[in-house]
């Protein structure tokens, strides 16, 4: 019986989920029959690991000091098989700008942006209204700004003493019409969600993680050659950035009336949500692949050198 820890919780922004994640997958793999030890990761993470000794690490932890290599390269020292991407790809999936500079040269399009300084973000519009103002090295829509072509001034709260998201940021053009995500495991692309925020039209946080906060259709409505797009284009993400085991992809179509019809790559998540409400066990069921399954999946999967 392998000895599995499973690393949750966590010191990013994005704490609360990864405890969600964390405890589902826990349970399940300890419904597929694997001996579990939870860890809520602190500081001591390399010094827990050491006396456990488990055979397997899966890693639940979403954000900073989990998805960003960190964790990875701890574990790498140790010699102890985990899941998700290796310390490179997962770095550089984490730093937005990078990541897009791959992806794009890779032939996967992605939105125009630039990456500056939060406080010259404050100051004056950097581009003309739409655009977003996210953090570059966060996920989960944390501290991403809408800013609306109606508005005058740029956000103040980029200026803020307690902004607690680093001082750098990425501003993106915004692309209208519907929030596609893609997910890829075993070196295939699986299914296309079209996301649609209950509340209104931009995927937040809570529309996230929230019951109810957005409706999943799945497989999308859209034409079957974008559909395909997509698909590929997941795919092709996943692969430039070097990922393993599971990823997401993000997407944004213009399908809007006299739209430009482009799909745009956001992200990609090498880490992504394993909770109730998330969109990857969602897409592994609509290919008959039950969340136990999928977990034993990712575990049987692991190993160090990714």
């Amino acid at each position: 019986m392998k000895h599995v820890a499973v690393l949750m919780g966590g010191l990013s922004a994005e704490r609360s989920v990864s405890l969600k994640s964390g405890a589902a997958c826990a349970l399940a793999l300890e419904g597929e029959g694997y001996r579990v030890t939870r860890i809520d990761v602190g500081h001591d993470l390399s010094d827990a690991l050491s006396h456990l000794k488990p055979d397997v690490v899966f890693n639940a932890l979403h954000g900073r000091y989990g998805e960003d290599g960190i964790v990875q390269g701890i574990l790498e020292m140790l010699r102890i098989p985990y899941t998700h991407s290796g310390v490179l790809a997962s770095s550089l999936a984490m730093q937005k700008d990078r990541a897009k500079a791959v992806m794009k040269a890779a032939g996967v399009p992605v939105a125009e942006g630039i990456t500056i300084s939060r406080f010259e973000a404050a100051k004056a519009h950097v581009m003309p209204p739409p655009y977003v103002v996210k953090p570059v090295s966060e996920g989960s829509s944390v501290g991403v700004i809408l800013v609306r072509e109606d508005r005058t001034h740029p956000p103040q709260e980029l200026g803020r003493t307690d902004w607690p998201y680093g001082d750098t940021v990425l501003v993106e053009r915004y692309i209208p019409g519907r929030e596609l995500t893609c997910a890829v495991m075993d070196g295939r692309a699986l299914g296309v969600i079209d996301i649609q925020p209950a509340a209104g039209s931009f995927y937040d946080f809570e529309s996230k993680y929230a019951k109810g906060g957005s409706i999943h259709v799945l497989p999308a409505k859209i034409l079957p050659n974008i559909y395909h797009l997509v698909q590929k284009l997941a795919l092709t993400a996943h692969q430039s950035l070097g990922c393993r085991g599971v990823s997401r992809a993000d997407f944004r179509y213009d399908d809007t009336p006299n739209g430009t019809g482009e799909v745009i790559c956001l992200e990609v998540n090498t880490q992504p949500g394993m909770t109730e409400t998330s969109l990857v066990p969602e897409l592994a069921a609509h290919e008959g692949i039950g969340f136990g399954e999928l977990v034993r999946w990712m575990v049987e999967d692991a190993s160090c050198e990714r």
